[in-house]
Formats: C-alpha cells, structure tokens, sequence
C-alpha cells in the first residue's frame, strides 16, 4: 500500500474529516485511529478500526511498526490535547497536527492541512466564547479604524473584525511594508468589505484629523505602540514616551473631538507597578485615557494584557533560531516568567472588551498561569526532534528594565468581576483631567532630555515606576 503508516489520535468530526481525505492521499496510509471513549474501540470508520486508548500510543504504535501520529482534536479541551501531545513526545514518535477549529470552521484551510506540533500547540488554552450578537451590534455595519493594523495584534483585530463585516475597516500603520502585506493578505482572502489603507502617524495631529473627520469611525482599536523593552531602555526613552504617551492623547483627543462612540485602547501587564520605561509609557497611556474620560461623549476603554505568541519581538521566533543554528539558547534567568496567549485569543478579546466597557474601564485579561521561559526552551528544544543534551540553554542575566515575572494588577488595585469570565476589571485610581494634561506637557519636553532625567521625571509622575539601575546590555 501507498503512503507512510500513521496512527490518528481523536475520532471527532475534525478526525473523521481528516481521515476521509486521506484516503485519497498517497503520502500517508492511516492505520488506526485512538480514541479515550471506549464504546468506540473496536468500531470501523471508513474501512479504519479504533484500536483503542490514547494513552496505549507508544503500545500500539511500536507493534505497528509507525514512526507519525496525527492529533485530530482540535475542539477538545486544551489539557486533553496537550496529554495525547505529550504521550507520543514520549513515545518519541513525529506528532503532527490539524488547523484550528476556527480555522476550519471559517473555510480557511482544510483538515487535510496538517502541520508539525509546535510549542504554540502546547501553550494554547480553552478557546474564548464570544458575544458574537452584541459584536455584530458593535461592528456590522459600521465604520471600525484600528491603528496601527499592520502589527501582530493590529492586524488580527482587522481579520477579526473583517468577519463581522463592516461598512468599512480604516487600516492605519505608520509603517509602509506592513500595510502593503496586510492589502495583499485581504485582496488574496477576497473580502467583499470596504478596506482603507492609510500610512500615517498617530503622533501627527494634522493627519489624525484628517482620518477621522473624512471616514468618521463609531469606534477606534489603538494598536500602535513601541513595545520591545530592552530596545526602549536604551536611549529610547524619548521614542517610548512620544509613541506611546503622545500617540495615545493625539489619537484619543481627536476620537473626542469627532465624536467617536468608542476608543478601546490595548495595553500591557508591563504597565503594572513599571520597572522600565516602556511599562511606564504604557501606563501613562492608560491614565491619559482615564482623564480624557467624561460622563457623556466617546468612552474609553482600555485593556491590559501579557505576551502574545508569535507577536514580533516574542521569544519563540528567536529560540527557533537559536535552535536551528545548534544553540545555545539563551535565557536571562533560570526563573523568569512570563504570561502567554495566542494572538487570536487576545484579539478576541480586545473585541469583547470593546463590547462590555462602558468607558473609564481597565480591563484585565484572564492569562492563565505564568510559563517559565526555561521550561519553554526545553519544550521547544523535544519538539524540534532534539535531546536535552543537544542543545544547551546558556543564563545571561537580566536585562535592563525586565523583571522575573509580570503582574497584572498594581499594588493598590484590585480587580472586579465582569459577566465575561476571561476579563475582570481592575479599580485603578482615577485620574483627574487637569493632571493628564499636565503630564502630556512634560512628555513632550522629553526630546532633548539625558536619560537620568527622564527616569527621575518619570519618577515623579508615577509612584509605582521603579526605574532599573542596572547597566545597559546587549539585546
């Protein structure tokens, strides 16, 4: 018989599809499939017997002489795709896997698309029930601007709110390649939505205007921002402060000014009690928001979140890297921490954040527990076909500004239930009109300050920054 042996591990709707199509593949020839319900064991799905129990892989498998498994679960609970994951990591078997149950929903891709495990596989967690009524009220039908759309979230919140269909979707991006990738991203996926590309600054008040006053947006997603730490603490701190302090109130004032119904600011956890420059930016950003807030006109809304896999300036493209080149991979501390969420799960909800606030809100996302990054370069390192042995993970020490871990309530916050059981509500202190504005002036005088002094200023105007002593070091 053609094609190579492989067991399939699921029996769902998702493994059957998979199996019908590759019947007629001539690179695989299914032998088996796996599955935990037992009234299924021994029962023929296309010609192919359910051989029995997921946990019997490493068993089965060797006495069929197979060196792949499929892992066709893609809607069960994360934790049951993770144990069929790990089982066949064991048995040192080639494990790949499906597209996303989204993915496949959507007409995207087909099941036939199978892929290798990778780490993201092993970090994913439950998917994220959305309002889909309310968001189609929020979104249908309307005009939604998001800038900064060619970035990693930027542009998934466009492919997100893309299905919604909206009258138009303004896509504005500063940077000139990323907004050429994202067109052509949407005239291949042939949408039949109204999309405006346009290059611009949301530090340019002129620009802004122009923006807002010609497509008049109901609600506005601000996605630009600098966000590399250890680039920011090193004679940027006048770039973090003007991008992402500047950028904000420009943007926002103007969104006020044009009578936008929602302004839905993305934020970060680095903003909590900051220890370096970019964390501080960010939360001056969201007290920016916080003052611009009245009783009536746009409600603004912002929302803090971890890290994002696969964003630009996550740590796994640069562990790939690393292990592709031999290693070593290089971790700054044995006991670093840090949050993870997909980048379609933390757009999703974004969007669902821009739906329930009601203005003047700090959302907080629900990260789930945080991963040790030692713990991910080894994870990385199994799923790369490799020994521990083989690769070596090297500890070269913290970074200026980074901290072991990330927090995503400041120490004199609390958080508040919301109906969503992902987003909660942190009760930040409130921030005064006249105060913002003044803090707006002063990041504005920052151009030509030395870095000492802007770390002093910042000092003064947050309480809870704690700015990093160390020296600066290579990224």
């Amino acid at each position: 018989m053609q094609g190579r042996p492989v067991l399939i591990l699921g029996s769902g709707e998702a493994a059957i599809a998979l199996l019908r199509e590759l019947q007629r593949s001539r690179e695989w020839r299914v032998v088996g499939l796996l599955d935990d319900n037992s009234e299924l064991h021994g029962r023929q799905l296309y010609g192919v017997k359910v051989l029995g129990q997921i946990n019997q892989t490493p068993a089965i498998a060797s006495s069929l002489e197979v060196e792949h498994v499929i892992v066709a679960m893609p809607s069960v609970a994360h934790a049951a795709r993770r144990r069929a994951i790990e089982i066949a990591d064991q048995a040192a078997l080639h494990i790949y896997t499906v597209p996303s149950f989204d993915d496949l929903m959507s007409g995207k891709v087909s099941v036939s698309k199978i892929r290798p495990i990778e780490v993201e596989d092993l970090l994913g967690r439950e998917p994220v029930q959305l309002g889909n009524d309310g968001l189609k009220v929020l979104l249908t039908g309307r005009t939604v601007m998001v800038s900064g759309a060619g970035g990693s979230i930027g542009s998934e919140l466009c492919r997100q709110i893309e299905k919604y269909k909206p009258s138009r979707l303004v896509c504005f991006e500063i940077s000139e390649f990323a907004l050429y990738q994202l067109q052509q991203e949407f005239q291949d996926t042939r949408t039949r939505i109204d999309i405006v590309y346009l290059i611009g600054d949301v530090r340019n008040r002129n620009r802004v205007d122009w923006v807002l006053n010609k497509y008049s947006p109901a609600i506005v997603f601000h996605a630009a921002e600098y966000k590399h730490v250890p680039m920011m603490e090193n004679d940027n701190l006048c770039g973090a402060l003007h991008n992402n302090v500047l950028g904000t109130q420009v943007l926002a004032e103007s969104c006020k000014a044009h009578q936008v119904d929602k302004f839905v600011m993305i934020s970060t956890d680095k903003a909590v009690n900051p220890a370096n420059v970019m964390g501080a930016s960010k939360r001056m950003a969201e007290m920016v928001c916080q003052g611009l807030q009245k009783h009536s006109g746009t409600r603004f809304v912002v929302l803090r979140f971890g890290n994002v896999l696969g964003s630009s300036g996550s740590v796994i493209p640069k562990f790939r890297e690393q292990i592709a080149k031999g290693g070593p991979i290089t971790v700054t501390h044995p006991e670093i921490s840090r949050y993870f969420m997909s980048i379609p799960e933390a757009t999703q909800l974004v969007l669902q954040a821009g739906l329930m606030g009601k203005g003047g809100e700090i959302f907080v996302l629900d990260m789930g527990e945080p991963v040790k990054i030692a713990d991910l370069a080894r994870d990385m390192i199994h799923l790369s076909g490799l020994q521990q042995d083989d690769i070596k993970i090297v500890y070269t020490g913290l970074r200026p500004g980074e901290k072991l871990y990330e927090e995503l309530l400041a120490d004199d916050e609390i958080s508040l239930r919301t109906p969503h059981p992902k987003l909660r509500i942190a009760s930040a202190r409130p921030v005064h009109e006249i105060w913002a504005e003044s803090l707006v002036k002063w990041v504005s005088s920052t151009a030509t300050l030395e870095d000492n002094i802007i770390r002093a200023g910042i000092s003064q105007w947050l309480d809870e920054y704690t700015p990093d002593t160390k020296k600066s070091s290579s990224i």
